[in-house]
């Protein structure tokens, strides 16, 4: 029977909690935090025998295969890991694609030759067999270790020796099988396909049955997958830091100069945290930490010119997700600029009312949404929502009581959203900088979902949004810091420690 490949979201199984606790094993946090500190397990920034300034060497078909394929694992570790909502997704050919219709076609073959099987008198049942057989194969790889009970029935009602026997003598009974199939599906499903067994049981056409039952089959196969992935994170986890590392040094190896962007990218972060320590304490002596470092290097990526820069080689597996929270940190930003400039112009009264300003968010967001924030459509956008704010504004005044806005506040009002698109507007530049304080500081929290930090003014519309943000932010940061912490510090000694320079603080 050709299995269909196709892969469904899914959702835990009933055998979650004896699964945990085989797959609960996660070491304490100390030892954790620990991990990439340890100097003497430092791993060396290239071979002993290599200069770090060696021009790259050829390198041959083989290497670049297995460097490749090394990469490839480790992304997917590193994608488990990370990723908190990870599951094996669907996969579907685009539809009318010819990928599809050999697919289709293959199917409904084999499904009208197993019909003609049974039509024959006597019917014959060898492709029957065939299936039961893969369908009894599929129901042992969804049991756990300790299911030998279900396990001995379904090898019971199943023999396959038994089976050929009854069908030799014109014996078998195919939909008592079915009904025993079904049976057990139901008890090894995980409660979203209920309602997929439930629907088995109510078709009678033999053909019929056995191709939805591989389909859900096919289904419960992968609810399976994601529930072994689920239970075995906490294990993953602890793994996945040195298993990473171990990775990116073969890498390294290989590519002796694999860490220039990296090291461009963090010495432009010292600079920056030099010169902002320089201007809040003058010409005093300055210490310049690692850590200050390092956390400022990981913001500039919330603000990365993509057409001008390269990204470090350390952080370019969350790539993808950084340029999602930068994208979205862009649009909060607008959003919460607009939203600073109406309440001003709207009044105190006005802006206290129930629900104005959750209805100024909405009304933003949805004309804002997507918006890839260039100039152009940044303008357009921004001139339609402040015809529409205006309109809004209008509206609560008058169901209030309130006289609307004049003309001239009207202009101004228009005025300045409409002067948000220009990226050295003082109010866009203001939410930046509170924004940009505010997400910081989860990087030196120990539990970011617990964030009590004070919330700059100005964005409270936006805080639900913002503390997600940062707390995704904090994970990815706090996993490659695990990760690749070694090497940063390589890096950055030389960067900070010079001769003679003594305002230096490796701690």
């Amino acid at each position: 029977m050709p299995n269909s490949e196709d892969k469904l979201p899914a959702s835990d199984s009933r055998n979650k909690s004896q699964g945990e606790q085989e797959g609960r094993r996660a070491l304490p946090a100390d030892v954790e935090s620990n991990g990439g500190n340890d100097s003497s397990s430092m791993p060396n920034l290239c071979k002993p025998s290599i200069s770090c300034s060696s021009p790259p060497r050829l390198v041959s078909v083989t290497e670049v295969l297995e460097t490749a394929r090394n990469v490839s694992n480790m992304a997917i570790a590193h994608e488990v890991v990370i990723n908190s909502n990870f599951q094996i997704q669907q996969q579907e050919s685009p539809q009318n694609s010819l990928e599809r219709r050999v697919k289709e076609i293959m199917h409904q073959a084999f499904w009208d030759s197993l019909q003609t099987q049974l039509n024959e008198t006597p019917p014959q049942y060898s492709q029957a067999i065939r299936l039961l057989q893969e369908v009894k194969e599929s129901l042992l790889s969804l049991l756990l270790p300790g299911h030998t009970r279900l396990r001995s029935q379904i090898g019971e009602v199943l023999d396959i020796e038994l089976i050929q026997q009854q069908a030799n003598h014109n014996a078998l009974d195919i939909h008592r099988l079915a009904g025993f199939i079904i049976g057990m599906m139901g008890s090894l499903c995980a409660p979203i396909r209920d309602e997929e067994i439930k629907k088995l049981k109510d078709i009678t056409e033999t053909v019929s049955l056995f191709r939805e039952i591989f389909r859900v089959l096919d289904l419960m196969k992968i609810d399976m997958v994601n529930f072994t992935i689920k239970t075995l994170k906490p294990h993953l986890q602890q793994q996945s830091i040195q298993y990473e590392r171990s990775k990116f040094q073969e890498f390294l190896n290989k590519q002796p100069n694999a860490l220039e962007h990296t090291t461009a990218w963090l010495k432009a972060a010292t600079e920056g945290t030099s010169n902002s320590i320089l201007q809040n304490h003058g010409n005093h002596p300055t210490v310049v930490s690692p850590a200050a470092v390092l956390n400022q290097g990981y913001m500039n990526l919330l603000k990365w010119n993509h057409d001008t820069n390269t990204y470090p080689e350390t952080v370019l597996m969350d790539k993808s997700r950084l340029q999602e929270l930068q994208q979205r940190l862009d649009q909060l930003t607008l959003v919460a600029s607009v939203l600073l400039v109406t309440t001003n112009a709207a009044g105190a009264a006005i802006c206290g009312l129930p629900g104005f300003v959750d209805k100024l968010k909405q009304v933003t967001c949805a004309l804002l949404d997507e918006l890839n924030c260039n100039t152009v459509g940044l303008g357009e956008a921004l001139h339609a929502l402040s015809d529409q704010v205006h309109k809004e504004v209008n509206r609560s005044l008058a169901e209030h009581g309130y006289t609307p806005l004049t003309n001239e506040q009207e202009a101004i009002l228009k005025g300045q959203i409409r002067s948000i698109r220009h990226r050295n507007n003082v109010v866009r530049i203001l939410i930046g900088e509170r924004i940009n304080s505010y997400v910081k500081g989860f990087l030196s929290l120990s539990s970011p979902q617990n964030c009590h930090h004070a919330l700059p003014g100005g964005l409270a519309p936006i805080q639900a949004e913002l503390k997600e943000i940062g707390s995704t932010f904090s994970r990815i940061v706090h996993h490659n810091r695990m990760v690749f912490g070694p090497y940063y510090s390589g890096i950055l000694a030389k960067l900070l420690f010079t001769d003679g320079d003594t305002g230096v603080d490796s701690r």
